[in-house]
């Protein structure tokens, strides 16, 4: 099955339709677009504008203020204009080499303001722990529509993602560019040292070997759930919930409790019971199909047990 990535989006995609009339215009990098000897100027710009989440202040409860953040020397207590504070690295316990802007400047690489595309590769061949933030790549001067133009298409045709390094926040990072209608989709991607290994996760193991006949039950299940993905379709309950209680609060009206979550300890008494359980009310008589496909499925590999015994000749 081929990966999603690898199938770019054409430019008479709806889902991606770029909405004119609410259009992106602060860049938070640009530069030049460089394939062999092959450039052009392009500004990156956010490709995700996160619309939910409750944000709250630190309020005093006593005079109803928020609290305001100040920028204070421990030492002598002085309050301090932000503006004039230094970049410092800590070395050692309280021991800092201060850094000027600067001396940060001259430090920049050529993926500062160039973002070269240094390799072609198959989408599947990444590993979805490294895809990280994405951004919008587009052309920022007219002069350099034919060539950006170009370098689309032709990934677009090759089924390619280029991979290139650009400098953001201070840090050079691997990034992948794809076709997205008439932009470049860029993902910075996390690096090797980014990743942990599943093993350092915490748990308990080892894992127990699946008791066949559970094992196709679940496979059941997953077929019975099976869908095509629809991140319009999620709400965030708890996002609603919180905003409904700062609604009644503002009303005025008493906030009522919730009724009380049944208490789950996880412990699952009899697994084979819970899976068949889980067959039932999403399609009549689902549990007794599987009931039969798993007894057919007994039957065949008792008879392919048993000795075959040649017939006698009449």
């Amino acid at each position: 099955m081929p990966s999603p990535r690898s199938r770019f989006a054409r430019r008479s995609s709806d889902s991606s339709r770029h909405n004119k009339e609410k259009t992106n215009d602060e860049f938070i990098w640009n530069g030049h677009l460089r394939l062999s000897l092959v450039t052009c100027p392009v500004a990156l710009y956010k490709a995700t504008d996160p619309k939910g989440g409750v944000s709250f202040h630190l309020i005093n409860p006593e005079t109803k203020s928020r609290i305001v953040q100040v920028a204070k020397d421990p030492t002598t207590g002085q309050e301090l204009d932000r503006k004039t504070l230094a970049r410092g690295f800590e070395v050692s316990k309280d021991q800092y080499v201060l850094v000027d802007p600067e001396e940060l400047k001259a430090l920049r690489t050529e993926s500062t303001h160039v973002l070269e595309l240094e390799r072609f590769v198959d989408s599947a061949t990444i590993d979805r722990i490294y895809w990280d933030e994405p951004y919008y790549l587009a052309p920022s001067e007219k002069t350099g529509l034919e060539a950006f133009s170009v370098i689309l298409e032709a990934m677009r045709e090759k089924d390619r993602i280029g991979i290139g390094k650009l400098v953001l926040n201070m840090r050079e990072r691997i990034c992948a560019l794809e076709p997205r209608d008439d932009r470049i989709l860029l993902t910075t991607l996390r690096t090797h040292e980014d990743i942990l290994p599943a093993s350092d996760a915490g748990g308990i193991d080892p894992l127990p070997k699946p008791d066949r006949r559970m094992l196709e039950i679940a496979e059941k299940i997953i077929d019975q759930h099976e869908g095509k993905f629809d991140p319009s379709t999620f709400k965030d309950r708890y996002e609603d919930a919180v905003r409904d209680l700062i609604a009644h609060k503002k009303k005025g009206q008493k906030v009522t409790t919730a009724p009380p979550v049944e208490k789950n300890d996880g412990k699952v008494i009899n697994l084979m019971e819970a899976l068949r359980r889980s067959l039932d009310g999403r399609e009549t008589g689902m549990k007794e199909h599987a009931e039969r496909y798993l007894e057919r499925k007994k039957g065949k590999a008792v008879a392919k047990a048993q000795p075959q015994t040649k017939k006698k000749a009449q």
